[in-house]
């Protein structure tokens, strides 16, 4: 009976994929740039990490960033 522990960690796995939504940041300047996941603000820096779709880490200073929004 393998076939249980197989689906389960099929499950699992998809669960924790389908939970990783896209946002998109936008700067004051018209930017828009879209996000992989939700965007994480360091706040002793003031930097705000986001990875893009080719999976490519960026960072952008909070005081360039007009709106973060889920897509």
């Amino acid at each position: 009976m393998k076939v249980f522990p197989t689906l389960l960690i099929l499950g699992a796995a998809l669960t924790i994929t389908a939970c990783s939504h896209d946002y998109v940041i936008s700067t004051p300047d018209g930017h828009m740039m879209t996000a992989h996941g939700k965007p994480v603000k360091d706040k002793d820096t003031g930097l705000i990490s986001y990875r893009d779709a080719d999976g490519n880490i960026h960072q952008l200073h909070q005081s360039d960033v007009k709106e973060i929004s889920e897509k």
